[in-house]
């Protein structure tokens, strides 16, 4: 059971890196690696057990803030 819980955490995260890099028209290479750097990925695997219960729209714009507050300038 806890790999089924595993592939749905990582397919999420998944998710929420493609649907960052579309809202600021970034590759998934390069939105991975903007997060990464400012702390995203980190929050995203720290806090998912509530940022899934939210829509995609909520979650990247919480990666936003998040990031904003490490450092990062995508707004």
């Amino acid at each position: 059971w806890m790999i089924m819980g595993n592939d749905n955490k990582i397919t999420y995260i998944i998710y929420c890196i493609d649907k960052f890099g579309m809202k600021f028209n970034l590759s998934s290479k390069q939105a991975y690696s903007y997060l990464k750097r400012y702390k995203g990925i980190d929050f995203i695997q720290d806090n998912y057990e509530a940022e899934h219960q939210l829509s995609f729209d909520d979650a990247v714009a919480d990666l936003t803030t998040i990031c904003k507050r490490n450092g990062g300038g995508l707004s």
